[in-house]
């Protein structure tokens, strides 16, 4: 199954000959389960063809706002109105998940509450939890009409969104690993409040539940439809 990785955004280059870029953390996540990746650097202006040059769509993180003015974002969001029009799955991490919601007709917004990073708990359906990194001020604010809120902490409300079989989207980042937070928290902890950088790299080893949201976005992509 060939899966299309939407690259909105880039490691710090400090961090890319220990981790890698966006594209290779999901690589690494989705490791060993059948699927084949091409990347579209879309920050660049590289976009398919078609929305259905890939089996499945993959939107990564980015620094960058769904609502800053940079003149690759209007044409995402065409394309991925057109990619859910037409049934190809996609799945959304952090910027994905609300550059989809903002595409649908959602509001994004830095969030008045601040930061949430590192290790963080979500709950879900029936009684689940997922423990998974994050790192973002931004919050998707207000739901495209058809999503349905299936994971939320006291921080986010709408941190994972169901759009029926055609997206499935998370704020949180199940390709962040202790280690590249760590590496992470190095190059930019001057962007973060000092009690949140201490208190993210407090509880940096804490378990994590990154492979249960892998094993979702497998099965996700690998639907019958």
């Amino acid at each position: 199954m060939k899966i299309g990785i939407l690259q909105t955004g880039r490691t710090p280059e400090e961090l890319r000959a220990r981790h890698g870029d966006y594209d290779d953390l999901f690589k690494r996540l989705l490791d060993g389960r059948g699927f084949e990746f091409v990347t579209y650097p879309v920050l660049d202006g590289v976009f398919p063809d078609a929305v259905t040059d890939a089996d499945g769509w993959l939107i990564t993180g980015s620094k960058f706002g769904t609502y800053e003015g940079h003149d690759w974002i209007p044409p995402l969001e065409d394309f991925l109105r057109r990619a859910f029009a037409a049934g190809v799955p996609i799945v959304g991490v952090c910027f994905g998940h609300q550059i989809l919601a903002q595409a649908l007709g959602g509001k994004v917004e830095k969030f008045a509450g601040g930061w949430s990073v590192g290790p963080t708990e979500y709950a879900g359906a029936a009684g689940t939890t997922d423990c998974v990194m994050a790192w973002h001020q931004d919050q998707v604010t207000e739901l495209p009409e058809g999503a349905e809120v299936i994971g939320s902490s006291d921080f986010c409300a709408n941190a994972m969104l169901a759009y029926g079989n055609k997206a499935l989207t998370v704020q949180p980042h199940p390709e962040f690993t202790a280690e590249f937070l760590t590496d992470l928290m190095a190059a930019r902890r001057s962007v973060l409040p000092e009690h949140i950088a201490e208190a993210a790299m407090a509880r940096v080893n804490a378990p994590l539940t990154s492979g249960d949201l892998a094993d979702k976005f497998e099965a996700f992509f690998k639907l019958d439809r």
